[in-house]
């Protein structure tokens, strides 16, 4: 998977329809969707760039509003490891070094039937990486998704995932 489509609970299928949709429009017909055994989260595999499927969704958000009604968030996701805390350390720090000397970050982690310890989790990454921390404005996100088993990482902007809400939210502003 390198996308993660959350959507509102019973409503899957459309959003498996929404997503499969866009891809296709944006330029990777055969896409790999997952229904997950969680409710209203969807994994998918697509031959496109995710940040960059991200992007182009918030243009035709902004281009047609109406567009996109099922996928409330779509998250990129760079690396898949098993969900355990060596594996993610190892691949946090396999692409830490894309923080440059000047950028701050934060660790985010979204949690879904998993009982490893987000606390433990932060606190062997904070260890390793020397830049400064920054809750509210960080330059950079280490992103981790743990879906139960398996656990997708990403380091990437604010900007790079996809809320409906708070897209929407912006153009009204």
């Amino acid at each position: 998977m390198n996308l993660i489509v959350t959507c509102a609970r019973n409503l899957e299928g459309e959003t498996e329809e929404e997503i499969i949709d866009i891809l296709d429009e944006l330029g990777d017909p055969d896409v790999k969707i997952s229904v997950s055994n969680m409710s209203g989260i969807i994994t998918v595999q697509t031959k496109l760039d995710p940040i960059e499927v991200v992007r182009k969704m918030k243009e035709m958000l902004l281009d047609e509003p109406w567009s996109i009604r099922y996928c409330l968030r779509v998250i990129p996701i760079q690396k898949i490891v098993e969900t355990n805390l060596e594996k993610i350390q190892e691949c946090i720090s396999s692409i830490s070094d894309k923080i440059e000397e000047n950028e701050s970050y934060r660790i985010l982690i979204e949690k879904r039937n998993s009982d490893i310890s987000s606390k433990e989790i932060i606190t062997n990454i904070a260890n390793q990486i020397k830049n400064k921390v920054s809750l509210d404005f960080p330059d950079k996100i280490i992103l981790i998704e743990i879906l139960g088993i398996v656990t997708g990482i990403s380091l990437i902007k604010k900007s790079d995932i996809l809320s409906l809400e708070k897209t929407k939210r912006s153009m009204s502003e």
